[in-house]
């Protein structure tokens, strides 16, 4: 579809930093805030697709692009790219804490490994991403954009790691909003539903090992790109929290005030379970 650049310059000339950013919701938010004349910053794992959508985007949005391969739960790496971007670019307005992976499989047999990947890469990834970018992002009057997900309030079926990092994400990311207050820097959390991005694509499994998962959907899947325009929409208006698509606000609901109803009703149709017929065997 196309999309109109809108008439505001506030992100004109700032610095985003997107991390996962060479693909799904990442690399759609690096094109929304290219159409807004920002600088970019993309982190990513592959240094042939990083090149590929600098190229893209210096060639068809006329903007500056740093392509950085980095793997965020690498602490150390994380400091010498954002230390490399601040040197290119003078700082970073923008941190998008976009990164993760997820998983598919029951908690029992689940290897603890597998526990330790997502949280390095979902967790601590956005920590070490803050960490480096904080000083910067303070200096500026910033914002920090974090990815959560549906499953931050609302739990789904074999997903407890990429449960427990989401919920993570959002007690790390309420108390550095509430330090931060009076320094000028906004913290937003977005919460998509059902998105159409490669993710599953790469879900791990019990084992440790990559296997591709089918869809899972409830209600409409948002494309990678109305997402990107929300969380565009809501860094211009500097919200604390986005919750997007039209299943998130019954599983928060639900999930919240009716515990025992969320689990018996909406939580096999998310978590992608045939609902049961009675009087069939």
């Amino acid at each position: 579809m196309h999309r109109k650049v809108f008439a505001s310059k506030v992100f004109d000339r700032k610095v985003v930093l997107i991390t996962g950013g060479c693909a799904g919701i990442g690399r759609a938010i690096a094109m929304r805030a290219a159409q807004g004349g920002a600088r970019l910053v993309i982190l990513d794992l592959q240094q042939e697709s990083l090149d590929s959508l600098v190229q893209h985007l210096e060639d068809h949005h006329n903007v500056e692009a740093l392509g950085l391969c980095c793997d965020v739960a690498d602490a150390q790496a994380v400091e010498h790219a954002v230390a490399h971007a601040v040197e290119r670019f003078g700082g970073i307005d923008v941190l998008v804490n976009n990164a993760g992976i997820t998983h598919r499989s029951n908690f029992a047999d689940t290897q603890l490994e597998v526990f330790q990947r997502v949280m390095a890469v979902n967790y601590f990834g956005a920590v070490h991403c803050t960490k480096a970018a904080l000083p910067s992002l303070i200096a500026r009057g910033g914002q920090i954009i974090v990815l959560s997900s549906l499953s931050g309030f609302a739990p789904l079926l074999y997903r407890s790691a990429y449960n427990a990092s989401k919920h993570a994400l959002h007690g790390l990311f309420e108390t550095l909003r509430a330090e931060l207050k009076g320094s000028g820097v906004n913290v937003m959390l977005v919460c998509p539903g059902f998105t159409a991005t490669d993710l599953r694509k790469n879900a791990l499994v019990g084992d440790g090992s990559v296997a591709p998962q089918p869809p899972l959907a409830i209600g409409k899947v948002a494309s990678a790109q109305d997402v990107a325009e929300a969380i565009y929409q809501g860094a211009l208006k500097r919200k604390r929290l986005l919750v997007l698509s039209n299943v998130n606000w019954r599983a928060r609901l639900l999930a919240r005030f009716f515990p025992r109803l969320f689990e018996r009703v909406l939580l096999p149709r998310l978590s992608g379970l045939k609902p049961q017929r009675s009087g069939l065997h």
